[in-house]
């Protein structure tokens, strides 16, 4: 394999990020070392951060995929899900558009970042309430570390549950909706909704392109104005 575990973060980012031989959920260690001994090629670590430390925008997700980051060591590239999301990243200015699915493809996000709610692949994409609320510690310290953040884009509702609960937010005053926005007392950066850009919800027409691009043409309208 050709990545590395730097490839995906800069040095600040990678001071919220476990370590790669983390042991806090037994569960997903088990089933990290299990991959490990099936896949010996793919990165099978707590996958980190990828983009720029400076980033106004906070992109963040449910879990590394089995066969995704989970393979690749960078979110969101080798699965599904990642082909929408880097296509409309880069349609909206937030990366360089090189896209190819590794991790070695040239890609660099533009005062962006992508990181998960759970870092390490959970058994059929489905961390329980103790691995989320274990991996929400990286998570809080990644948002408290990124001092030029405008905006957080939550894909889906784990990913929105767990950000608000970092963030100290009630999910009553917050509700998941999407292309909902969540302007955060005493922050200095809101929080956008939107339905998960997988396989599953693109196929049944749950998410279409177009309402995916909604929520990004909101966020980068409410940076550009924050400017």
């Amino acid at each position: 394999m050709t990545s590395s575990r730097k490839v995906s973060s800069s040095a600040a980012l990678r001071d919220a990020e476990p370590p790669a031989d983390c042991s806090l959920c037994p569960r997903l260690t088990e089933f990290r070392r299990a991959n490990a001994r099936t896949y010996p090629d793919y990165f099978n670590a707590p996958a980190p951060t990828f983009g720029d430390a400076g980033a106004e925008l906070l992109i963040v997700g449910l879990a590394p995929g089995l066969h995704g980051a989970n393979k690749t060591g960078r979110p969101f590239t080798g699965d599904y899900a990642g082909d929408l999301l880097y296509a409309t990243i880069a349609k909206f200015g937030f990366s360089n558009d090189r896209y190819d699915a590794r991790p070695d493809d040239g890609l660099a996000l533009k005062s962006a970042a992508i990181t998960n709610a759970v870092r390490c692949v959970p058994p059929q994409n489905k961390p329980n309430g103790a691995e989320i609320k274990t991996c929400r510690t990286f998570l809080s310290a990644q948002i408290d570390g990124m001092r030029q953040l405008r905006a957080i884009l939550c894909l889906g509702r784990i990913a929105h549950q767990s950000t608000l609960a970092a963030l100290g937010v009630k999910q009553k005053d917050a509700p998941f909706a999407h292309c909902a926005v969540h302007n955060m007392p005493g922050r200095r950066f809101s929080v956008f909704d939107s339905y998960h850009c997988s396989r599953y919800n693109t196929n049944t027409g749950r998410l279409t392109a177009s309402m995916f691009e909604s929520v990004f043409a909101a966020i980068r309208t409410h940076i550009d104005e924050a400017a």
